[in-house]
């Protein structure tokens, strides 16, 4: 995507998550570096010098959600805009393991872009059954295939429009307080308490755990080395 998404003048750089292992492929990486999350959930991130575009690749066994919002906390402090959010769909792990579908429902959620990858040997049905799951409930988002490690068209995946579900990387809506306040009560003249819009993924209960919980989906995964 880098290679074919970006204009003449761009310059990249792609922050991977501080645990992901060394890999061959990082040396066709400009611009490398990485990101940490701290256990207050805060991120530890420097963008390099110079750079037009920013790829922060999320770590593929923590919790999705809980990465968007450290994020989320992060980027709210600086002048940076997120223009795409892509989705990886491991179509193998996940055909094999339906219980997931709950954790990149999630994924899906917050993204622009649903990028279909690992097919070999899953049927053309599921995989269709899979995208209209989606489609019938009228996601916007795009959904792409990869193939030998590319997309198509890397220009239409990274083009700057929000296509995503969420809106928390949106301007920050303002929702009444109360349910019940209606239009009837704002023509009488009475004051509607405003509270910001929650995305239902970030929704809590009393006790802190989250109303809408997803798999961990490190535990469909192999162990990583050493």
């Amino acid at each position: 995507m880098i290679e074919g998404g970006l204009e003449e003048g761009d310059r990249a750089a792609v922050l991977v998550a501080a645990p992901e292992p060394a890999d061959p492929a990082d040396a066709r990486l400009t611009g490398l570096a990485r990101w940490s999350m701290g256990e207050d959930g805060s991120v530890e991130a420097e963008f390099p010098e110079g750079v037009t575009h920013v790829f922060i690749v999320f770590d593929g066994r923590m919790n999705p959600v809980d990465q968007i919002e450290a994020f989320k906390s992060w980027l709210d402090l600086r002048t940076i805009e997120v223009a795409r959010v892509v989705c990886v769909v491991n179509c193998q792990l996940l055909e094999k393991n339906p219980k997931l579908f709950a954790w990149y429902e999630a994924c899906i959620h917050f993204s622009d872009v649903v990028l279909l990858n690992q097919r070999d040997g899953v049927p053309n049905k599921w995989i269709g059954d899979f995208k209209g799951k989606f489609e019938h409930k009228f996601y916007p988002c795009l959904f792409e295939f990869v193939r030998e490690g590319r997309v198509r068209n890397p220009a239409l995946v990274l083009a700057p429009v929000a296509r995503r579900m969420s809106h928390v990387f949106d301007e920050q809506e303002w929702i009444a307080a109360d349910p019940d306040d209606d239009e009837e009560d704002l023509a009488d003249g009475e004051e509607t308490e405003m509270k910001p819009e929650e995305d239902l993924y970030f929704e809590r209960r009393s006790g802190g755990r989250r109303v809408h919980e997803i798999p961990n989906i490190a535990d469909y995964l192999p162990k990583p080395p050493g």
